[in-house]
């Protein structure tokens, strides 16, 4: 599991090391274009329904991995976080349920070689 510091708060966001990897990528080049959104997840194992973030530059973030090395990401599900990021909604994630939509695109990617 890795780390989000979000701002000054000391107590971080637990999320999966791949799912925090997707999440760098895409608040990176949101923040880099200067964009502003809101990410919100859901996460019942943690025992919360439901958590909001609004995402600007000024606010620092640092991310934390437990694992050293770099997961392969899927450029199709990088694509539709980084579209669900621009809409008015946000970024719309859920942790129980993250994966399968990833899997989805892994197996289309192995499909189509």
């Amino acid at each position: 599991m890795g780390m989000l510091f979000y701002s000054a708060d000391t107590q971080p966001l637990q999320i999966d090391d791949r799912l925090l990897q997707y999440l760098q990528v895409v608040l990176s080049t949101k923040l880099r274009r200067g964009e502003s959104f809101t990410i919100t997840w859901t996460d019942r194992a943690e025992g919360h329904a439901r958590t909001t973030l609004w995402v600007q530059p000024s606010i620092s973030m640092r991310f934390q991995y437990s694992s050293a090395e770099s997961a392969r990401l899927s450029g199709g599900y990088l694509r539709q976080l980084a579209d669900q990021a621009s809409m008015s909604s946000g970024l719309l994630l859920n942790a129980e349920t993250w994966q399968k939509h990833e899997d989805a695109h892994r197996e289309q990617l192995l499909a189509a070689a």
